[in-house]
């Protein structure tokens, strides 16, 4: 792709989902052309690999197929290869999200379900935009993205690759439950357009909670998300409640394992996650209020917590009836993060950005927060390797087995060739659209402005 193409290409995700999806019918010719998984040598780079603490020396690494085939301080031929002179710059992983909505940032609750076929374009904007950032892959907590992760995995738009839960399970009026007063009483047996979206599923018994299940798996859900407490965004849900009781969470679990794959919940308090842990679910999502007991209990369990550093930029867009509940939550990201050192709980990173294009634009500078806590080795190490070995919990449901998050031969190649170093300078992944000189998904090259493409 020429440099012109590729700047204007960047240009247009920076830009409003109205504006951009126009732009994006425009530009996606010359993105797609680029599709054709031909050979690639990068020359002369230092490679971050997801899990060291220090850059390579000078070294070589060819893709082929997909995958990252060799990596070498002696040159590297390979015929009919496009060799990328690195010019001692760094290569590392695609950045992963551990907690992404990729139906629910370019759209509001309200917007989102009065017109689903504009929800859904909307959001293949926002998938090729993510990917722009440099997010090569993202772990799906909660939507209708299973036609989205199906056109981008055909090649038909850019976007990351997906690792989809299907609908979010919830209980009455729990967190991830939209309906309004309208919607009551409930008459079982029918749906909500809430429900009919894909957006979430009311589920009051083991029996629904199976059923939902199982329906998640039956459109390829890599992992089950339930919403175990109360949660910010949600207008009927306290913080404090505790949603599910034990044995529907354990008839969650046990469908899941059933087809080889986990339960991760959302929760933020103590009895909250300790019920989902002793249910038996693997992952859990926030965990902001937890205390030293719960936090001694995951880490005896060998629990992973996916948690997000979030900051006052969070809480941008949310009504008035959430702020009190946001700024709770605000104040126990410190909390969560010293549990997790002090614990040394396995820990996976992610945004979980809702009903806000402008906040998904600022996806990458999330992890800067990290710094709080972190050192930038430690904060690359979560969003990359760490993350990747998260997903690995999907087991048989992997929609892409294989590593990700590595650099290591047989490893996908979804690579950033990075123009600094952001071992030293984390801020450096805070500006993509300058600072990320090629960013390659499954060894196709969706942007190059090193000027050695044709």
């Amino acid at each position: 792709m020429s440099v012109s193409k590729a700047k204007s290409l960047v240009s247009l995700f920076f830009v409003g989902p109205a504006v951009a999806a126009a732009a994006l019918l425009a530009a996606a010719p010359a993105v797609l052309a680029q599709t054709a998984k031909t050979p690639v040598v990068f020359e002369n780079v230092m490679i971050f690999d997801g899990q060291s603490d220090a850059l390579s020396g000078p070294s070589n690494v060819l893709v082929k197929d997909g995958k990252i085939a060799g990596i070498s301080t002696a040159a590297i031929s390979e015929d009919g290869a496009t060799v990328i002179d690195g010019e001692g710059k760094v290569l590392m992983p695609g950045l992963i999200d551990a907690h992404w909505h990729t139906m629910l940032i370019g759209v509001t609750p309200d917007t989102g379900l009065a017109d689903m076929g504009y929800t859904h374009l909307v959001a293949g904007v926002e998938a090729t935009a993510t990917l722009m950032r440099g997010f090569t892959t993202v772990r799906d907590l909660g939507g209708p993205a299973f036609g989205l992760k199906k056109i981008i995995d055909q090649g038909l738009i850019p976007g990351p690759r997906i690792y989809p839960s299907g609908a979010m399970l919830t209980i009455t009026s729990g967190h991830g439950d939209f309906r309004t007063f309208a919607d009551l009483p409930r008459k079982i047996g029918e749906l909500t357009p809430m429900e009919e979206a894909g957006m979430a599923m009311v589920v009051d018994s083991p029996d629904e909670v199976r059923m939902r299940t199982r329906e998640q798996l039956m459109q390829g859900a890599s992992q089950i998300k339930l919403t175990a407490g109360g949660g910010v965004a949600s207008p009927f849900s306290p913080l404090d409640a505790s949603t599910f009781i034990d044995v529907e969470i354990e008839a969650a679990v046990q469908a899941a394992s059933n087809w080889g794959t986990y339960v991760g919940v959302h929760a933020y308090t103590p009895q909250a996650v300790q019920t989902a842990i002793n249910a038996g679910v693997k992952v859990i999502e926030h965990a902001h209020l937890i205390d030293d007991e719960t936090a001694q209990l995951m880490a005896e369990k060998g629990i992973w917590l996916s948690t997000q550093p979030f900051d006052e930029n969070a809480g941008a867009g949310l009504p008035p009836t959430s702020m009190d509940k946001f700024h709770e939550v605000l104040h126990g990201t410190s909390n969560v993060y010293e549990f997790a050192k002090k614990y040394d709980l396995k820990t996976a990173w992610g945004t979980d950005i809702l009903f806000s294009p402008i906040l998904a634009r600022g996806q990458n500078n999330m992890l800067l927060n990290l710094l709080e806590w972190y050192t930038p080795v430690e904060a690359l190490q979560m969003a990359t390797g760490t993350n990747g070995e998260l997903l690995l919990l999907s087991g048989e449901r992997n929609p892409y087995p294989g590593r990700i998050g590595l650099i290591e031969e047989g490893a996908y190649a979804d690579l950033l060739l990075v123009d600094g170093n952001p071992l030293e300078d984390l801020t450096l992944v805070a500006d993509p659209a300058n600072n990320f000189l090629i960013i390659m998904k499954d060894g196709v090259i969706y942007k190059d402005i090193t000027g050695d493409q044709p």
